[in-house]
């Protein structure tokens, strides 16, 4: 998990120096809109809704902002958005999944594929890399929340599969299909986690050198700075040292 442990920790301190938090809104009340158009409305009665305004919440998006996207789906309301995953190649080799929710197909395809192109890297057809991941839950929370054998009791009793501590905090792999009731239960014995998700685990890893690891950072933030684009992961791995120099 070396490599996806370490992708995790760039994206938060990215997300921390970057992020526009008004594209991190519009985002989560996407991802809200199409799961509550996907399901019930209560967020109790749908895990997905449920995960989704969980995380909007960790994010500070106002009351108002999530209430407005449950009742833009309820109502039929606004766009209508479709899931769609694109998978490729970057630079060194790198494999890359895009998931994205768009109004408009041709035009969130179109984009992909040119910003690929862009930067060194090159559009395959849907499951040319998939393969090489494995869907899962993860739940996170911050190093503090207890010590790594609590941590661990907790997550084994609540039927998670892994569980990676370190100094940046503690993270907890589960079935993806267990991701609602795994994550409810390790919040009744650590509180609130820092997130809660559905992830693409490398079962395989690239390595990358310095040179490397920047031209697939600039690919990555351009795809991450499109709006249609909800999340990009790879299946990186890179030393310490080259970590530290990016």
């Amino acid at each position: 998990m070396a490599g996806h442990s370490k992708w995790a920790n760039i994206q938060h301190r990215k997300g921390r120096q970057d992020a526009a938090r008004s594209k991190l809104f519009s985002k989560l009340a996407k991802e809200i809109t199409v799961a509550a158009r996907m399901g019930d409305p209560d967020p109790e009665k749908n895990p997905r809704l449920r995960l989704a305004v969980k995380e909007a919440r960790k994010q500070s998006v106002p009351k108002d902002v999530i209430e407005r996207a449950i009742r833009k789906a309820s109502g039929g309301e606004g766009e209508d958005y479709q899931e769609i995953r694109y998978e490729g190649y970057g630079p060194g080799g790198v494999a890359v999944i895009v998931e994205a929710m768009t109004d408009n197909r041709n035009r969130t395809a179109s984009t992909v594929r040119s910003t690929f192109t862009k930067h060194g890297g090159n559009l395959a057809e849907t499951g040319a890399v998939s393969f090489m991941f494995e869907r899962k839950g993860e739940i996170t929370y911050k190093a503090d929340v207890a010590d790594a054998d609590t941590v661990m009791e907790a997550a084994i009793e609540a039927g998670a599969e892994d569980v990676d501590s370190s100094d940046d905090g503690h993270i907890i792999i589960c079935a993806d299909t267990d991701l609602n009731e795994v994550a409810t239960a390790l919040e009744a014995a650590l509180g609130e986690s820092e997130s809660t998700r559905l992830i693409w685990q490398p079962q395989t890893t690239t390595e990358l050198d310095l040179e490397g690891m920047q031209k697939l950072m600039r690919l990555i933030n351009a795809l991450e700075d499109d709006d249609d684009i909800q999340r990009v992961t790879t299946n990186f791995e890179a030393s310490d040292e080259v970590l530290e120099q990016l």
